[in-house]
């Protein structure tokens, strides 16, 4: 049975630099010297005898704690969507070792979001990011460059506007728009056997690019929902590839970001939409965002999650990406609200 390193009680610089190195379990290097540990990360050589001395399951057990899993998790940056009200419902940001699945119609911002998550997670760990990598698989032809190049440069303004001291001046000749790019491998999937090929070769691929921290799939129904008409069948085969993905989260503390469609049910004399793929799906991700039109209004609801509470926010798409409320647009919003209440009153 494996174990991941970052639950192991060392410090975060040795996990971080076991990670950069492919090293996710405890069976990745538990045949590795201390010599050779040392040599492949950069870790000091008593570090890594201490590593090896915790992966030996003689003296360490595979289980760990609630305590220490919950200290481990608390240690974790999360990856920002550069809005501050949703950053703060969801406990600093889209959390890693988790599966997030983003509903919404057409036109919501699904992909605006998974697009601005592919930038967010480079973002240098001397501004509070990640400084990681991202795999983004592509089911319905909607990945964008010269969008994904907008919000590219508007992160690189953002963080050059932050910088203060060395560190972040040394970090900033690297963050550029060309080397986001760079980060950003992009496959595209024409039908579901692709799709979930593609799940399957997932291991070995973050085996041979272990500073990838984001997985997105845009989306997980469009390839489904095509020509599938053996209903049965595709539930078996989606809660299959949702079950490898959620052991991927954990094993290798990634995250993977999902969209989805929705759908129409009809109950009684009336309709409603909801979100696509049937409602044993609806138990796969870790935590389920509804993006939704209220009043005219973008809206992202906390529709599940074990963690976070149920939450609605506001926020916008405008040149720079995925944001919060502009100032006007919230004075606006409070103004109206008021004029409702005294209509009401």
């Amino acid at each position: 049975m494996q174990r991941p390193v970052w639950s192991l009680p060392l410090s975060s610089a040795v996990i971080s630099k076991l990670n950069r190195r492919g090293y996710q379990c405890t069976a990745d290097i538990e045949h590795l010297t201390a010599g050779q540990l040392s040599t492949e990360t950069g870790v000091k050589e008593e570090e890594a005898s201490e590593v090896l001395d915790l992966v030996d399951h003689q003296r360490y057990p595979v289980s760990i704690t609630a305590l220490e899993l919950l200290q481990r998790e608390a240690e974790l940056k999360p990856i920002v969507t550069f809005c501050s009200e949703l950053d703060r419902a969801l406990g600093g940001g889209i959390p890693l070792g988790k599966t997030i699945e983003l509903c919404g119609v057409p036109g919501i911002g699904k992909t605006q979001l998974c697009l601005q998550l592919a930038v967010d997670v480079q973002i240098p760990e001397c501004f509070g990011g990640l400084g990681a990598q991202c795999l983004f698989i592509d089911t319905e032809g909607t990945f964008f460059l010269e969008r994904l190049r907008e919000m590219a440069a508007a992160v690189v303004r953002h963080c050059s506007l932050l910088t203060e001291d060395q560190e972040q001046q040394d970090a900033m000749r690297t963050f550029t728009v060309e080397k986001i790019l760079s980060n950003l491998f992009v496959v595209r999937c024409d039908d579901s056997m692709e799709l979930l090929s593609q799940i399957s070769d997932l291991p070995a691929f973050l085996s041979d690019h272990p500073e990838v921290r984001l997985i997105i799939i845009d989306s997980i129904a469009f390839p489904f929902r095509l020509h599938f008409e053996d209903l049965p069948l595709r539930t078996r085969l989606l809660l299959g590839a949702a079950h490898q993905l959620a052991a991927l989260a954990t094993t290798r503390n990634t995250t993977v970001v999902m969209t989805n469609q929705m759908t129409t049910r009809v109950q009684g004399e009336g309709s409603r939409l909801i979100p696509a793929l049937g409602e044993n799906w609806g138990h796969a991700a870790n935590i389920r965002l509804l993006l939704q039109w209220i009043d005219c209004k973008r809206m992202a609801t906390i529709i599940k999650s074990s963690s976070h509470m149920s939450t609605t926010v506001h926020y916008q798409i405008n040149t720079d990406g995925f944001r919060d409320l502009s100032e006007a647009s919230k004075r606006a919003k409070v103004q109206t609200e008021d004029q409702k209440a005294v209509g009401n009153s």
